[in-house]
């Protein structure tokens, strides 16, 4: 590692989420390690030359009480090494509620971690398709093309979400149904005006959260510059998208000089590859729709996989089916629905109000049960046969169905889609290690986007 500090850390809520802020570091030219634990110095000196790390966390899936659980001790650990920036990274579309993926939660402990009075939170991501004018987050359908914009609330996936369906526009009070801090705004009119009116607005802030407007690259920028200038003696605490990463590597490039872009060569075709969703998006399920017409196998992860009485036969005969596709060269979905209405939801929703879950818990307990399913299932998958490439779609049961397979860090290799990387596993296990990987949020990518991943083509 450089003896300068490290530019920047910071914790995921997901895996899709963390992966996204590695992309655009990485593209960035600074050197980057996205970490599935905390690390340790030692893990670090793996790496030479080494700028930025990130936690890949899952604090988007818990309750306020396990986030305080969570946070603090992985706050600690990544402000031990210094960084110039800390960076709590959402998703773009800022999904979270009181009850769980608490934003306001995470806001209150990193302000008391950090000893900062305000933290300043920056949504937009331009480049994903995600903008913040006046308070108002909206965003394209999908993350590339051409698909509409919606205002967060009117989105017809995002009002849907089965977690934290967008209810209210205005993220400010959005948030403040979320913590009981004060909450101001820096807006669009003042952005414009450039790095000095924006920081100017700072100081004289007395909110103890400050939102930042964003619609374009130029603003990232200006809100880049201003983060870098209050970063100067200690660690600056921010919360935001992975358009916070763009910012700051924009104004590093301007100023430093940091921030070659990196080029990547495609990594080519690997056939057969593993994809495991778990994601309910309507643009997962078209991609899942589309791989089946094109050569792909499914298999359905029935729902009476949460009962654990049922769990061990249906991983060993989910397991055998995978494996047996494999040897005969086909890449193979294993997904636990294909949309909002498959009837598996309701079957598994029911399942756990016999079990006396409560309703807004119901969701959580799917994504956790289901992750750690689809990672036992890849687990035993990899120490049968060798899988170059997997893909995992949706962000809350990526993060569980990582979290089995003893990763200690990805870095990326080739970019896929806007904030879904090709990425590298760097293990101590030899089953794992090498594989790359590929984590997509449900939003992310065009419908041909598993046939991408399989030929290692940039969208």
């Amino acid at each position: 590692m450089k003896d300068d500090k490290l530019l920047l850390a910071y914790y995921g809520d997901d895996f899709t989420g963390s992966t996204d802020a590695l992309e655009f570091l990485t593209l960035a030219g600074v050197k980057t390690v996205l970490f599935l634990r905390k690390p340790e110095q030692k893990d670090l000196d793996r790496f030479p030359g080494i700028q930025a790390i990130g936690l890949a966390g899952k604090s988007r899936s818990m309750s306020p009480s396990e986030m305080e659980t969570e946070l603090y001790t992985a706050f600690e650990n990544l402000k031990s090494f210094a960084p110039n920036h800390f960076h709590y990274k959402v998703c773009s579309t800022f999904d979270s509620a009181p009850h769980v993926g608490n934003i306001g939660k995470a806001i209150e402990i990193g302000s008391e971690v950090f000893n900062q009075k305000t933290v300043l939170v920056s949504p937009s991501a331009p480049h994903l398709g995600r903008f913040c004018v006046f308070g108002n987050l909206f965003a394209r359908m999908g993350t590339i093309g051409n698909g509409e914009i919606y205002r967060i609330d009117r989105h017809p996936s995002m009002s849907k979400h089965p977690v934290t369906p967008a209810l209210e526009g205005d993220l400010t009070v959005h948030l403040a149904k979320q913590t009981k801090k004060s909450i101001n705004l820096v807006n669009l009119t003042t952005i414009e005006k450039g790095a000095s009116a924006v920081l100017e607005s700072v100081e004289n802030n007395k909110a103890e959260i400050l939102f930042f407007d964003g619609f374009n690259l130029e603003h990232l920028k200006t809100i880049g510059s201003v983060f870098n200038q209050l970063a100067t003696e200690k660690t600056l605490f921010s919360v935001g998208s992975s358009g916070i990463e763009m910012a700051l590597g924009l104004d590093w490039k301007d100023k430093k000089g940091i921030g070659n872009e990196t080029a990547f060569e495609s990594e080519g075709e690997v056939s057969p590859i593993l994809v495991l969703s778990g994601s309910c998006s309507p643009v997962t399920s078209k991609q899942i729709e589309y791989a089946l017409k094109n050569g792909f196998l499914e298999i359905a992860l029935e729902s009476k996989a949460v009962d654990i009485q049922n769990q061990e036969a249906i991983i060993k005969n989910t397991v055998a089916r995978i494996v047996d596709n494999f040897n005969q060269g086909k890449s193979t979905i294993l997904h636990t629905s294909t949309g909002s209405n498959d009837p598996r939801i309701a079957e598994t929703e029911a399942y756990f109000r016999t079990k006396g879950i409560s309703e807004n818990d119901i969701q959580k307990q799917c994504s956790t049960v289901y992750g750690s399913i689809l990672g036992q299932i890849t687990k035993e998958v990899l120490k049968a046969v060798k899988i170059k490439r997997i893909l995992f779609a949706g962000g809350d049961t990526s993060s569980y169905a990582a979290s089995e397979l003893d990763i200690l860090a990805l870095e990326m290799i080739a970019p896929i889609a806007p904030g879904a990387p090709l990425c590298k596993a760097v293990s101590d296990n030899e089953w794992v290690n090498g594989v790359e990987m590929n984590f997509k949020g449900g939003q992310v990518g065009t419908t041909d986007y598993f046939i991408k991943v399989l030929k290692g083509e940039k969208l």
